[in-house]
């Protein structure tokens, strides 16, 4: 069933806070990992119109690109490569207000300018990643940690 979101203009705490259970919703009954991680993303690029949303799939010793939104995007990512490597090895998000200073960054868009990644795990071992992307500097914060941790939790149930 096709859904419209309900979108405000308030900061970005009450944003998420409009968004989360929404998303929640439509997660709800479904068990396709596939299916969930394309309508969280396709929800936060609607919502925020940032420039990239996606996940990557932890596979063997790399990340493989899953469901996103936006322009085309790196296909698998090493272990410890990048934003987005760097959040799968040490488990944790990583918040970098200005890609270009984030030793080892992996340019998937020259349009990329900030970044913020959150990893997705079960039974504490990393099992994907959610990486965003936008085209202003320091468009993240811990606002953004916050909100998108809680999703990445949500996600992990259907993994």
């Amino acid at each position: 069933m096709a859904e419209d979101l309900i979108k405000i203009t308030g900061n970005k705490s009450e944003q998420y806070r409009t968004l989360m259970p929404q998303i929640k919703a439509l997660m709800n009954g479904e068990s396709d990992a596939v299916a969930n991680m394309a309508n969280c993303c396709a929800a936060l690029h609607e919502t925020f119109a940032w420039l990239w949303v996606g996940f990557y799939i932890v596979k063997g010793d790399e990340l493989v690109l899953g469901p996103f939104q936006g322009p085309v995007a790196c296909t698998r990512i090493p272990l410890g490569k990048g934003v987005c490597g760097t959040s799968w090895k040490e488990a944790r998000a990583v918040l970098v207000p200005n890609v270009e200073e984030f030793p080892g960054h992996i340019a998937c868009s020259s349009r990329s300018k900030s970044e913020v990644v959150v990893p997705v795990l079960k039974d504490g071992v990393v099992i994907a990643i959610l990486d965003v992307d936008s085209e202003t500097l320091g468009a993240f914060d811990d606002t953004d940690v916050t909100f998108l941790t809680e999703l990445c939790t949500w996600i992990s149930d259907c993994l």
